[in-house]
C-alpha cells in the first residue's frame, strides 16, 4: 500500500498543480465562447459554452475593433524594440563584469539587483511627471525606457552567470590566431553564450508584452497603448455591464504570441534556464 502511494503520490501531486495553473486559463478560453448576451443575464453559468460557433463572434468583434488591432501592434514593436536594446547593452555591460577586474564590481551588480526588485509602483508617480514635461508620455520611447530600466538589471545577471561558465582560454586562442578582441567576443564568446542570450531575450520580452502598470500610466491614447491596458477600455454599450466574453476573447488574442513563443524555443528556453546550473 505504501509503495502504491508512493508511486501515485508524485503523479497526483503534478496533476493537482497543473489543474490549479491551468484552470484559470481554461475558464477564460471557455468565457470567449460564449454568448457575450447569455453572460450578462446570467443564463450561461456552466463551464462549457452551450453554442461555441457563437462564441467565434467574441473574437471576430475584438479583432475587428481598430484601437484592439493598434494595440497589438503598440505591443509587439515596444517588446521587440525593448528586448533588442536590452540584450544588446547586457551582453557588452556582462562581459565587461565577468571578464575585467575594475573596482566596484560587486557594487554595481548588488545596484543592478536592487534597482530590479525596486517596486514598479513607485516610479510610476514620478516618471509621469517627468514625462509629461519632456515629451515622452503617450509615446514608444516613453514605455521603451521603463522597460529596459527594470528588464536591463535582470539580463545583466543571467549574461553574466553564463560568461563567467565560458574558459577564458578560448577568448585567448582566438587571439592567438589572430583575431581583434572584439572578434573574438563577437565569433566565440557570444555563439557559446547564445543560451542565455536567448534566455535573457525571453525574459524581457515576457515583462515588455505582459506589462499593465507603466502601459496604463504611461499612455493617454491608442498612439502607445499596449494590449494589457487597451483590454481595461474594451467596454460595451452598457458601462456598468461589461462584456466579459469579449474581453475574454481580448485576452486569449493577446496570450497567442507568448503561447507561440513557447512552444516554438521551449527547449532552447529550458536550455538558457538550466545551463550553468551544475558544473562538470
Amino acid at each position: 500500500m505504501s509503495r502504491m502511494l508512493k508511486k501515485l503520490g508524485m503523479p497526483l501531486g503534478v496533476l493537482l498543480i497543473l489543474v490549479w495553473c491551468l484552470l484559470p486559463v481554461a475558464w477564460i478560453v471557455s468565457l470567449s465562447f460564449k454568448d457575450a448576451a447569455a453572460v450578462t443575464n446570467g443564463t450561461s453559468p456552466g463551464f462549457f459554452p452551450t453554442d461555441a460557433f457563437a462564441g467565434w463572434d467574441n473574437y471576430r468583434a475584438a479583432w475587428d475593433n481598430e484601437q484592439f488591432r493598434r494595440a497589438i501592434l503598440n505591443s509587439l514593436g515596444i517588446s521587440l524594440i525593448s528586448t533588442f536594446l536590452s540584450v544588446v547593452l547586457a551582453t557588452l555591460a556582462a562581459y565587461a563584469i565577468a571578464r575585467l577586474e575594475f573596482r566596484g564590481k560587486k557594487l554595481v551588480l548588488s545596484i543592478a539587483l536592487a534597482i530590479a526588485m525596486f517596486p514598479v509602483v513607485a516610479l510610476v508617480s514620478p516618471l509621469f511627471d517627468l514625462w509629461r514635461t519632456l515629451g515622452l508620455y503617450d509615446t514608444w520611447p516613453g514605455l521603451i525606457l521603463p522597460y529596459m530600466s527594470f528588464t536591463l538589471p535582470l539580463a545583466i545577471w543571467t549574461l553574466s552567470a553564463f560568461f563567467r561558465e565560458i574558459p577564458w582560454e578560448m577568448e585567448q586562442a582566438a587571439q592567438v590566431d589572430g583575431a581583434t578582441s572584439w572578434q573574438a567576443f563577437r565569433k566565440v564568446i557570444v555563439p557559446l553564450a547564445a543560451p542565455g542570450v536567448f534566455t535573457a531575450a525571453i525574459l524581457t520580452f515576457f515583462f515588455a508584452w505582459n506589462d499593465f502598470v507603466f502601459g496604463i500610466t504611461l499612455t493617454s491614447t491608442e498612439n502607445a497603448r499596449p494590449i494589457p491596458a487597451a483590454l481595461s477600455f474594451f467596454v460595451g454599450s452598457d458601462p456598468f455591464n461589461r462584456p466579459a466574453s469579449l474581453l475574454a476573447a481580448g485576452a486569449v488574442i493577446a496570450t497567442v504570441p507568448i503561447v507561440l513563443i513557447v512552444l516554438v524555443f521551449q527547449r532552447k528556453i529550458v536550455a538558457g534556464l538550466t545551463s550553468g546550473a551544475v558544473k562538470g
